[in-house]
């Protein structure tokens, strides 16, 4: 299956660069380009992308605005992979928060770019843990905690979270607690109905904020 990509960024450059990267790889192609997020709704759709990849820092309408507005106009939303020049970035961790399902950086090598795109379109989130964890630690919250607390999660359940917390993709997780990819899908899915949290980048973000890791 090929997965189609929007390419949303105001720097026509940068657009340029990603769409010769990944129209250059097998299995993927760019269907499309915004310039803002203005246009995000109106483009995802005419086109129905697998995956936006969208900068963060756009004019008019930034990468955080445009992510709420995808998931909350589009019935079945394509992923979202936010692209951005540093890490550790407000920016980022709001878009996450926001619904996004991972983040890019600029800087990456073209291998790293599609496996990013391939990652997210597959349903597993694109998360460096130690930017996400410097981001979060300032945001420890009550109702993060609640939200835990409440899940009563399993052992399984558990070791599972700590793993997803790490950045680690279903077939990672399930090579580490030697199971099968079925059997951590299932437990993942466990983990975001207790959560009630809408993929596991929300699942990973309640973890950090509760103290749970």
């Amino acid at each position: 299956m090929t997965i189609s990509v929007l390419l949303v960024d105001d720097e026509p450059l940068a657009r340029a660069g990603l769409r010769a990267i990944l129209d250059a790889q097998e299995g993927i192609t760019v269907v499309g380009e915004a310039a803002d997020g203005v246009s995000v709704v109106g483009e995802v759709k005419r086109l129905r992308p697998d995956v936006v990849a969208m900068d963060v820092r756009m004019p008019l309408l930034d990468g955080i605005e445009a992510t709420r507005t995808v998931l909350r106009a589009i019935p079945d939303p394509p992923k979202i992979l936010i692209i951005t020049t540093f890490e550790n970035d407000d920016y980022v961790y709001e878009a996450l928060r926001a619904g996004a399902d991972g983040f890019l950086l600029k800087r990456a090598r073209p291998a790293e770019i599609a496996n990013a795109v391939r990652t997210v379109a597959q349903g597993d989130s694109v998360l460096y843990p130690a930017a996400v964890r410097s981001l979060a630690a300032g945001r420890r919250n009550d109702s993060a905690r609640a939200i835990v607390e409440r899940a009563d999660l399993t052992q399984r359940e558990v070791a599972v979270l700590r793993l997803m917390t790490k950045g680690l993709s279903n077939a990672e997780i399930a090579a580490d607690l030697y199971v099968g990819s079925e059997t951590v899908k299932t437990h993942v899915s466990s983990i975001l109905a207790k959560f009630g949290a809408r993929d596991r980048t929300q699942a990973v973000i309640v973890a950090y904020e509760s103290g749970f890791v």
